[in-house]
């Protein structure tokens, strides 16, 4: 619950700030979401200068001139203990995915701070994500975009060749659809997210979900193939039913908020990465890689959402 109340007054802190610069509530909501699943104190004035640097180092024409940069602040903010060092970084690991085939815009960011927040080898990582991302665009050409960037990069990180890796993604794709997931984007990026599970049966991650999808309904909340993603990540643990109850707590206390009433479905996400930070910080049932792999997910995620909610899942700046 103290997290729920962070992120509250976090919110309600940006909203005012934020009231002339991002119009859409549902940015904010993400960026508050950055610094409570962070555990990274929030300073306003600190968050605004940040996106004032970003905005002064960058070319006229950037994504990250826009709207954006707010995102990116709070990402290198909650992220790095010195961001302004850490953005030059950033824009070099984006240059070198852009030499390697990555359009330029947000996902292509979002992929670059996957890189330094993991600290990889930018030129391999860059090339081996590419790679990931060409196998997975032959098997599925129209879902496939540049919303896979970060996931791409992601599992670019395991050692697993690309045709293993996209294999494993393609049977546990076909294995949800016919255990009634519906075909789309959506079921991708959950099969995309569940690949990153290791040392677990693929028909036991399918249990999972399933069993996850149904006590959704149970409990009266209707699982959309919108939030296939975030049943994909609670299946990182077991006792699907235990998570979705505390899911629902949160759900429901954020459903009941004036301030966010209206956005049941972001409301939904929320809850989930609330859960699974929390889950990170208690459990002992994760142990240390798994929650590393969790908190890089759910960091893409909340990028990628981001992205998603600002109309950037269609070509994003084409004079980037």
């Amino acid at each position: 619950m103290n997290k729920i109340e962070t992120y509250k007054d976090i919110f309600t802190d940006l909203k005012k700030r934020m009231r002339w610069k991002v119009s859409d509530a549902r940015s904010l909501m993400m960026i508050a979401s950055l610094y409570v699943t962070n555990n990274k104190v929030y300073d306003g004035d600190r968050f605004e200068e940040m996106a004032d640097f970003i905005k002064k180092e960058v070319g006229v024409f950037s994504t990250l001139k826009s709207h954006h940069r707010f995102t990116f602040a709070a990402m290198l903010d909650t992220r790095f203990p010195s961001p302004e060092e850490k953005f030059t970084d950033f824009i070099q690991v984006y240059e070198a995915l852009v030499e390697e085939g990555f359009s330029r815009g947000t996902y292509t960011y979002i992929a670059a701070m996957v890189v330094i927040t993991e600290e990889g080898n930018s030129a391999e990582l860059a090339s081996r994500a590419m790679n990931v991302y060409k196998e997975m665009r032959q098997n599925h050409f129209f879902l496939t975009g540049q919303s896979d960037y970060p996931l791409a990069m992601l599992l670019a990180q395991r050692e697993q060749n690309t045709a293993a890796i996209v294999d494993h993604i393609e049977s546990l794709y076909e294995k949800l659809n016919q255990s009634g997931f519906y075909k789309g984007n959506d079921l991708q990026t959950m099969s995309h997210i569940l690949s990153l599970v290791e040392d677990v049966s693929l028909d036991e991650l399918v249990t999972r979900s399933t069993e996850l999808f149904d006590t959704l309904k149970e409990e009266g909340i209707r699982p959309k193939s919108r939030f296939y993603p975030q049943i994909a990540m609670l299946a990182f643990m077991k006792n699907g039913k235990e998570q979705i109850t505390q899911v629902k707590e949160i759900l429901e206390s954020l459903n009941s908020d004036k301030l966010f009433k209206w956005q049941k479905d972001i409301n939904f996400m929320m809850a989930v990465t609330l859960h699974l930070s929390d889950q990170m910080e208690n459990s002992s049932l994760l142990h240390t890689n798994l929650s590393t792999t969790i908190e890089a997910l759910i960091q893409a995620q909340q990028a990628a959402s981001v992205a998603a909610i600002a109309g950037a899942a269609a070509a994003t700046s084409s004079g980037e």
